[in-house]
């Protein structure tokens, strides 16, 4: 069966696990459809739904023979205005509007502003958006207990929506007390990422790992124009690397959130760490068979940057069309794959290889797999790190990962171009060559009279020690 579901692209697939997802049947379907990995929203569902559905993951695993990852995305510090006598208010362009810390119910004065820190990193001229950025306000003055501000835009404001502050850092930080007891809970029970959501400083990155305890990695989500600012720092902490878009486009400019993207997208691909582009890639299949052709072109131009994986929200956790979601983005990946331009865009952002071992072994292992036009490239990996390495040269053949950590081959299902397969142990170069030239076969990766290149470290089961390139006929 493992052969069937060899994946025909690089780019790999993730696919939100919600309501209308979450039975074993259609699990199944989204992973015969294309999705690669699987993602937990803490931000909704309880701690026994996320068992629940960590529990199908891994039924679904063992019925398919393949790893398959999962990213447990925590909330992070939701900022939001308190509740209206009657619900909500109209606001006018051009009046005055107060946030303060008296917890009463709000009319079109005032409202409730359950934040102290925000008020206290405010100062006059502070931009605050609400409701997603739908209203504007501008900070007109400033006390101990208040902001008042003047309305940029007439809106309705309703009870409890979201507050964003593009203008300063908040201090902070980006685990709450629900964000850590949710960890406890997710981490005992074994995922391979934790998606940490408004991170503004490699602080924030640091805090995650250091209660991951190796235990999983530390994806680090880009939705906060302060994260931009210092991204060299946090990228260098991270493990990986979302560009978390929602909330990027309400705090940035919309004519940004692109450039921003590729940004992100250039600056992970120079430190070799997985990439993920999402929200609203196909948004309109929420309640639509079929996307828009801009959301098409826009999972294309992710495709076109190299990202590692293209990410479905509620497209397939409450969209009425979950299954048609998911084949559509592996149509759409597919097809991008094909194109001749997609890889002389690949190779022209190829980065120079660091002066390492690992990476001139990767760097030759791409290289000669191009000269001899190999089947497969063959990573031998205990951390995932030899893999992460050769995908990072983006080979025009396939990466078969092999490694005896299904930790590791979970992990390898997000990288891009990795098809990710748990072996024994491996003591010898010559036994690496007899199990490559078998999983090539047995995997559909190659047939009689193929070569293979496999690239591993001696002597073996030292993590970070790829120092060995050898061809392989089968």
């Amino acid at each position: 069966m493992t052969s069937l579901l060899r994946r025909h692209r690089r780019t790999k697939i993730i696919a939100t696990i919600g309501p209308a997802s979450s039975t074993l049947d259609m699990l199944t379907q989204l992973f015969e459809s294309g999705a690669d990995m699987f993602r937990l929203n803490f931000s909704h569902g309880s701690h026994a739904d996320h068992a629940e559905r960590i529990e199908m993951i891994r039924t679904l695993e063992r019925k398919m023979g393949r790893p398959i990852g999962i990213l447990a995305d925590v909330q992070g510090p939701k900022l939001r205005v308190g509740q209206f006598q009657g619900g909500r208010v109209q606001l006018q362009a051009g009046q005055s509007f107060q946030l303060d810390l008296n917890g009463a119910p709000g009319d079109t004065r005032r409202v409730n502003l359950p934040h102290p820190e925000i008020i206290a990193a405010a100062g006059i001229g502070t931009t605050l958006l609400l409701d997603d950025g739908k209203l504007r306000l501008r900070v007109t003055r400033k006390r101990e207990d208040h902001l008042l501000t003047e309305v940029l835009n007439g809106a309705v404001l309703s009870d409890r929506k979201g507050v964003n502050v593009p203008d300063v850092v908040l201090p902070i930080p980006a685990l709450t007390a629900k964000d850590r007891a949710d960890l406890d809970f997710v981490l005992a029970l074994g995922i391979e990422y934790i998606g940490l959501s408004f991170v503004q400083r490699p602080e924030d990155v640091l805090e995650a790992k250091a209660i991951a305890a190796g235990r999983a990695l530390v994806m680090t989500k880009m939705e906060k124009p302060q994260a931009l600012d210092d991204l060299d720092a946090i990228l260098n902490a991270s493990d990986a690397v979302m560009v978390a878009r929602g909330d990027l486009g309400v705090e940035l400019p919309a004519e940004e959130v692109p450039i921003a993207q590729k940004r992100i997208i250039r600056a992970a691909q120079r430190r070799g760490l997985p990439v993920v582009v999402a929200t609203q890639m196909l948004e309109s299949m929420i309640s639509a068979p079929a996307p828009t052709r801009a959301e098409a072109s826009d999972v294309a131009t992710a495709v076109f940057d190299g990202a590692d994986a293209v990410m479905l929200s509620a497209e397939t956790a409450a969209g009425q069309y979950p299954r048609e979601a998911v084949n559509m983005m592996d149509r759409i990946v597919a097809r991008v794959e094909r194109d001749p331009d997609w890889r002389l865009g690949i190779d022209a952002k190829r980065p120079e290889p660091e002066p390492s071992s690992p990476d001139a072994i990767a760097r030759a292992a791409w290289q000669v797999a191009r000269t001899i036009h190999a089947r497969a490239i063959v990573a031998f990996t205990n951390s995932g790190a030899s893999a992460l390495r050769v995908a990072r040269e983006r080979p025009d053949c396939p990466v078969i990962g092999l490694t005896p950590s299904t930790q590791t081959a979970r992990r390898l299902a997000l990288v891009w171009g990795v098809h990710a397969v748990v072996t024994a142990v491996i003591h010898s170069m010559t036994e690496s060559v007899a199990i490559s030239r078998t999983v090539a076969r047995q995997e559909g990766f190659a047939s009689h009279g193929d070569e293979i290149v496999v690239v591993a470290g001696v002597p073996f089961g030292q993590s970070g020690s790829t120092n060995a390139l050898r061809v392989a006929k089968l």
